[in-house]
């Protein structure tokens, strides 16, 4: 079973950055897929980006494209969410989700998922 901790988040205003990480342990993860999501209160959780098993391809939700790049560092076991120009709707906990093995970038297909971070944008 693997465990997956997110860190990075916090409060910004409307216009900042952030930079989230997400550390995985206790199995694989340099041959699986990654991802990230967010859940805001009262709304279902819905897909903001995703990795390959490599990192050489990606796929992001529209409504963060041009602003957020999903990257990872397999041989730190690190998956990274890099957050530009951040709106109020972006506010939300934001979670690290694990794919297939040898999986492809991918806006559904995860299997678990970290407990999250918390970012929040002020305007």
């Amino acid at each position: 079973q693997v465990q997956l901790v997110e860190s990075g988040g916090g409060l910004v205003q409307a216009g900042g950055s952030l930079r989230l990480s997400c550390v995985a342990s206790g199995g694989t993860f340099s041959s699986n897929a990654m991802g990230w999501f967010r859940q805001a209160p009262g709304k279902e959780r819905e897909f903001v980006a995703g990795i390959n098993w490599s990192g050489s391809f990606t796929v992001y939700a529209e409504f963060v494209k041009g602003r957020f790049t999903i990257s990872r560092d397999n041989a730190r076991n690190i998956v990274y969410l890099r957050m530009h120009s951040l709106k109020p709707e972006d506010t939300a906990v934001y979670i690290c989700a694990i794919g297939s093995r040898w999986g492809t970038a991918a806006r559904s297909g995860y299997v678990d998922w970290g407990e999250g971070t918390q970012v929040t944008v002020s305007s």
